[in-house]
């Protein structure tokens, strides 16, 4: 046999192999996605099973399967990924930082949606892209937007939701309270933002809140670094003259 037939044999035997395994995966990923829909619909949650653990993103409708199409969440997904996502990330303890030093938040567990979403955007990095960019003095400091492009890049890439209120019994918003905002125009149920955060700063508290948002944690150390906040220079606006990045992380 000639040199080059040898050349062209082997060739052929390499592409077939190479077809034959990219098959053989694509097959595998097909299955273990069909089997995890299965399992999902079996739960008895109550939820439309439109919503995966995976960025695999699998149509209800049918067994296809887009591995292009990142996941993203929405109204109609959130509360059975955010469930799912609690459950394997049981954490209540994050840390804020800022040049002024560390706000310390635990979170409380009798609200799992807020508890896990807040979990869920501190470990996709989404609030290291933010600011505190509202200081009401003697009332509140707000965090978790800011007029970075990566901001609003990243909050497209996590999705438009917002959540369901979770009034915990007997929580008001006194100092050190950690809610989350929400909607003021067309939003009768008083749904919560998923990204925007804010600290009562007020000594007597701020009562007048109460029942309007969702009270999903509180401040167990650093208040002093949340008051150095609230004293910065600010515009008519509210804004800090001069950005306060943030940095979270989750400690336990």
């Amino acid at each position: 046999m000639s040199f080059n037939r040898v050349i062209l044999v082997y060739s052929c035997i390499v592409f077939f192999g190479f077809c034959s395994c990219e098959d053989t995966h694509s097959k595998k990923t097909k299955q273990r996605i069909i089997e995890n829909e299965k399992r999902i619909s079996t739960e008895k949650s109550g939820y439309q099973n439109d919503t995966l653990k995976t960025e695999i993103k699998v149509k209800t409708d049918d067994t296809s399967v887009s591995e292009d199409e990142p996941f993203k969440l929405t109204n109609k997904n959130m509360k059975s990924f955010l469930l799912e996502y609690g459950k394997e990330n049981p954490e209540t303890l994050v840390r804020i930082n800022t040049k002024f030093g560390d706000i310390h938040i635990r979170l409380y567990k009798e609200s799992p949606l807020h508890r896990a979403n807040f979990i869920y955007l501190v470990k996709q990095k989404y609030f290291d892209e933010t600011f505190f960019y509202r200081v009401a003095k003697g009332f509140v400091i707000q965090g978790g937007n800011s007029d970075r492009t990566q901001m609003a890049q990243k909050r497209h890439d996590i999705g438009d939701y917002t959540l369901p209120q979770e009034p915990i019994k007997g929580l008001k918003h006194n100092r050190g309270s950690v809610a989350l905002s929400k909607q003021w125009v067309d939003n009768p149920s008083n749904r919560s933002t998923p990204y925007e955060f804010f600290i009562v700063i007020a000594k007597q508290g701020a009562h007048h809140l109460d029942g309007e948002h969702t009270i999903f944690g509180k401040v167990i150390k650093g208040m002093n670094i949340a008051d150095k906040i609230s004293n910065v220079p600010v515009d008519g606006s509210e804004w800090p003259k001069e950005n306060i990045f943030i940095k979270a992380e989750v400690t336990k």
